[in-house]
């Protein structure tokens, strides 16, 4: 449909310097906080997961200080073992294991649904954002790149509140009661980790900083693959036509290779971080080793206190190993998260004038007045262009590939605003009526047909609630598209696939037209309506045509001239301007430029 389509702005969501959003979300502490209002909203869900990880925990950090009990029992160099006391301890042990187990995985369970319905929700408010953007959106980004938003990007958002957060909680817990039975064991063994842990805590600062960009610019360029590989099959017929499979392979590679390069140079620096943590733990623990053996010949501590504080020790260290990988998938998931916010944060349409009107009633008199307008405000398409339909009558609008017609209808519904001048529907502004009742007032059929995985009768009654099986057949009967239904197995209960691709191009655009006939409105739009229909179907379904247009105020796009030949007034467009205007017959009589439109048509017959 638009002629004058802005091409897909290189880098996709969150390209640098792309200039196409307008409140890009960097820092980490507003991407926790906007993630935070989703969380918010199941608190008590919240809550209840809170509990359950603190008692989880607690419960598992119980059993190294019962296990150095245990080994006091045991008397060294004697031969004396409390057998009882060991006993006793060791079932506490299994109790308070199997208890620590249960409850983390009820924490788990929760956090899969607590997760689940989170992301529900942010990509319910992801697909209503994308209702409510203009036109030009869609023309400035790959419909690939949306979907990796909705779909990759949330689902990375979804593993890592699942995931990432429960270990998170879990880590913290586990390190402030680990710190604290240390404390309680040995403050002497403590001051190990004065060297090791300050040192943990710079380096894995440090790898957190440079690894999110590595990870934004694997979305991006994943959103890029997957734009081109959606471009790709939708194009699959033309590209066979040409024998250019392997052109298309070759770009295909180019930017898989990209998409995996980005991918391994992000995984690839984040796995640095885990091993050299690791290697700090393991420090710290031949550091203890050596101080508390000294301590114990010293008679400063019992070899069961140094058993629960290794033992608290590597649980301890732990949860830091772990931190620092689980900072490289959080990096991953803000990454993807940035993505996400940026799309909420797409400005939508302007909302609708604080006193705007509902268009009823109405009788489609359509007038535009010294329009001037252009995609890029600083090259205008349409130059101080004025036009007059008067109620019922059929406007036709040709001209050259590239003149214009598509963009008069993409400003006549508003899709576009215009850079000057007015367009009024029966005398009103249409910027001084709601965009909805506006669009309501049209019916209109695109030179693209686009239908959507339903029945035949949902398809066609699509537009109009309430309608009923008669009043679709009726419509139906009008396209000249019910015979054919009727021949299906399943009638008008045939169900159809994504975009219909289980009929042909010319059936899709019949049941196009039974939508917009039924419809029924005052101002009828029909974008070269006809272009997938062939030339016997196209004459039998003229006069059924006609008769539809009689009483409605119809613009016609067409580049086959003779389906305007009855129109009251044909307007020639060329360069954004009318050039010519007047009747079919009026036009040829000229010999100007419609005139030479028109025999080109049929110089070779």
């Amino acid at each position: 449909m638009n002629e004058h389509k802005q091409p897909p702005m290189p880098g996709g969501f969150g390209a640098a310097g792309s200039g196409k959003f307008e409140k890009p979300v960097a820092k980490t502490s507003e991407i926790l906080r906007r993630l935070w209002k989703y969380l918010c909203k199941f608190k008590w869900q919240l809550i209840l997961a809170l509990l359950l990880c603190v008692a989880s925990n607690v419960l598992a950090l119980v059993g190294p200080k019962l296990s150095g009990f245990a080994i006091d029992a045991i008397k060294p160099g004697k031969g004396q073992v409390n057998f009882p006391s060991v006993f006793h301890y060791a079932i506490l042990m299994i109790i308070f294991y199997v208890a620590s187990s249960i409850l983390g995985y009820l924490l788990s369970a929760l956090m899969i649904k607590l997760s689940c319905r989170v992301v529900n929700r942010m990509r319910r408010d992801a697909f209503d954002k994308l209702t409510t953007l203009p036109v030009g959106f869609f023309d400035k980004h790959q419909t690939g790149d949306i979907i990796s938003v909705i779909s990759y990007d949330i689902d990375t958002i979804n593993t890592s509140l699942a995931n990432d957060l429960p270990q998170m909680l879990t880590s913290v817990i586990t390190v402030v009661v680990s710190f604290v039975m240390m404390l309680t064991i040995s403050v002497k063994l403590m001051l190990v980790f004065v060297l090791t842990i300050p040192m943990t805590i710079v380096y894995t600062r440090y790898r957190s900083k440079k690894v999110r960009p590595l990870y934004r610019r694997r979305s991006e360029k994943l959103g890029a693959m997957n734009g081109f590989a959606e471009e790709t099959i939708g194009g699959q017929k033309t590209a066979k036509a040409y024998s250019r499979e392997k052109v298309f392979i070759g770009r295909f590679d180019r930017k898989n290779k990209e998409a995996v390069d980005a991918n391994y140079e992000a995984d690839c620096f984040a796995s640095i971080t885990g091993p050299m943590v690791m290697f700090l733990s393991n420090l710290s623990l031949a550091l203890i080793s050596i101080l508390g053996a000294i301590l114990f010949m010293a008679g400063s501590i019992t070899l069961g206190n140094i058993s629960s504080f290794v033992l608290y020790s590597r649980k301890f260290s732990g949860p830091i190993n772990e931190f620092a990988n689980i900072i490289s998938e959080l990096q991953s998931a803000l990454a993807a998260a940035e993505r996400v916010l940026r799309l909420l944060d797409e400005k939508p349409e302007p909302e609708d004038v604080p006193d705007a009107v509902e268009l009823r009633d109405v009788k489609g008199n359509v007038e535009l007045r010294n329009v001037t307008f252009g995609y890029d405000p600083e090259k205008p398409i349409i130059k101080d262009l004025s036009l007059s339909a008067p109620e019922g009558a059929v406007i036709a609008i040709v001209g050259p590939t590239g003149a214009g017609k598509t963009t008069i209808v993409n400003l006549l519904m508003r899709f576009y605003d215009i850079d000057s001048g007015t367009i009024t529907i029966d005398g009103l502004d249409i910027r001084n009526v709601t965009r909805n009742s506006l669009r309501l007032a049209y019916t209109m059929v695109l030179q693209d047909t686009w239908l959507f995985h339903g029945t035949i009768f949902e398809n066609i009654s699509y537009g109009k609630d309430g309608a009923t099986l008669e009043d679709v057949m009726n419509a139906a009967k009008i396209a000249k598209i019910h015979n054919y239904i009727m021949s299906l197995p399943d009638g008008y209960d045939t169900l159809l696939s994504d975009d219909g691709i289980n009929i042909s191009k010319g059936q899709k655009q019949l049941l196009t037209l039974a939508r917009a006939i039924l419809l029924d409105s005052r101002i009828l739009i029909l974008d070269e309506a006809t272009s997938n229909v062939d030339t016997q179907t196209e004459r039998r379904i003229q006069n059924a045509m006609l008769q539809l247009m009689k009483g409605r105020t119809c613009f016609v796009i067409a580049h086959r001239l003779s389906t305007i030949q009855n129109a009251d007034s044909i307007l020639v467009v060329s360069n954004g301007s009318i050039v010519e205007q007047g009747t079919h017959s009026e036009l040829l009589s000229k010999g100007g430029f419609y005139s030479e439109l028109y025999y080109a048509q049929f110089e070779s017959y």
